[in-house]
Formats: C-alpha cells, structure tokens, sequence
C-alpha cells in the first residue's frame, strides 16, 4: 500500500514541477516576459494551466498526508530517549579519585 501511494507521489511531483514550468511569467521580474500582443491567448492557456496545476498540487500534498499517516503506525517507540540516556550513564566508568 505504502508503495503504491510512494509511486504515485512521486508522479505527482513530477507532472507538478512540468505544469509549473510550462506557467507563462507574469512579468514580477521587472515587467519582462509581459507582451501585449499574446496577451489574448495566453490568458486561456493559463487558465487552465493554473487550474490543472492547483490540482495537481492538491493531490500532491493530500498523497503526501496519506504517507505520513501510514508510516506513523510503523513507528512505536519501544524505549524512550530520556530512558536510553539514563541507561547509558550509569554503564559509564568513573573516574579515579587521585590520591596524591
């Protein structure tokens, strides 16, 4: 099961990083990349991409919700650290009192 939702975010991730690059800039970078004569066109397309990307993104992080969930029951601590700790200081060697 873990596997399968493994596999499957990471395809996410990466059709996610693809939408991303495909989003035309929308000139934050000092108004480069903003052309008047496109700007019909490109609304369309950015449309959808935002939207297709604002899906993505969501299943992204709710697939990723779902792996920590299942890999939480994995993990009962046996011992606590605080336990693990004391343990090891009273195995410690004492130091020899000098007698000079």
């Amino acid at each position: 099961m873990e596997n399968t939702i493994l596999i499957i975010n990471i395809i996410l991730a990466i059709i996610l990083v693809i939408l991303v690059l495909f989003q035309k800039s929308e000139g934050g970078a000092l108004g480069i990349g903003v052309s008047q004569d496109n700007f019909m066109f490109s609304r369309s397309a950015g449309n959808f991409l935002t939207k297709a990307t604002a899906i993505v993104a969501t299943l992204f992080i709710l697939c990723s919700l779902t792996l920590t969930i299942l890999s939480r029951s994995e993990l009962t601590p046996t011992i606590s650290v605080i336990d693990k700790i004391e343990k090891n200081t009273d195995d410690a060697p004492k130091v020899p009192e000098d007698k000079n």
